[in-house]
């Protein structure tokens, strides 16, 4: 790419009956990017919903020309992002979640020239800078210990890895998704693993996020199968599975 080309950004939308809060994601996010000198989509992907989500999206997508639908069966999170991100365009691809939890400007702090020398650029609600808005404190907690586990398992030094904004060259993209196996809430350990293991540089970016009572995340239901899955990426990482040639 010459230096005066736009840079190009494609921002990937994993969606599972997400019809009550999407319109207002999309609207959102197409008037902030209309706004910016980069040459952009945002893909929104459609994990098998069963309520009007894919319908809303293509309705936008009628209408906004950046607006991209992706069908895919029902995986999970990690599934729809690992499709998504494969099947972008961009030069950076960035991981949004439904509900829009972090002011849309602060997309501006995960690329040149405010972020650089990184492969991956992770969201962080963690340290000095960054702010959590309205977040019941058992929630929090919850997070914390979650984390403890994850740092102590497999990510050493990595205060949020479940934050759900992250960017990724699409170098990264190649180096990693390839690898990934888990679609489930521990996708996000499973995908900052492999980074480390490939030797990516990966970076935090403090933001501001805004707690959504709605949230799929179930503290009671999850916890357990996020810690099988912890496990196992562990012995993975332990059998060097991640530094081995994808689809080996």
């Amino acid at each position: 790419m010459a230096p005066t080309d736009p840079l190009t950004l494609s921002i990937v939308v994993p969606a599972f009956n997400e019809e009550r809060r999407l319109a207002a994601t999309l609207t959102t996010l197409c008037d902030y990017l209309g706004r910016q000198p980069w040459d952009w989509e945002v893909r929104v992907v459609d994990d098998g919903s069963s309520d009007d989500t894919a319908r809303i999206a293509e309705s936008f997508s009628s209408t906004r020309p950046g607006v991209v639908v992706q069908r895919e069966p029902h995986r999970g999170k990690g599934g729809a992002v690992k499709a998504g991100l494969a099947a972008a365009p961009g030069e950076y691809r960035f991981i949004c979640d439904a509900d829009l939890s972090m002011p849309v400007d602060e997309i501006g702090r995960f690329l040149p020239p405010l972020a650089t020398g990184f492969d991956v650029a992770i969201g962080s609600r963690e340290g000095r800078t960054a702010r959590r808005v309205g977040e019941p404190a058992y929630r929090h907690l919850a997070g914390r210990l979650f984390n403890f586990m994850v740092q102590r398992l497999a990510l050493p030094g990595i205060e949020d890895s479940q934050c759900g904004f992250k960017m990724f060259t699409a170098a990264a993209v190649s180096a990693i998704f390839p690898r990934v196996t888990v679609d489930g809430w521990a996708f996000d350990v499973e995908v900052l693993t492999v980074a480390r293991e490939q030797r990516l540089r990966v970076i935090e970016v403090p933001i501001e996020w805004h707690y959504r009572a709605d949230s799929q995340l179930s503290i009671l239901r999850d916890s357990a199968g996020m810690i099988q899955e912890l496990l196992r990426i562990k012995w993975r990482v332990l059998r060097g599975v991640y530094r081995r040639t994808a689809g080996a």
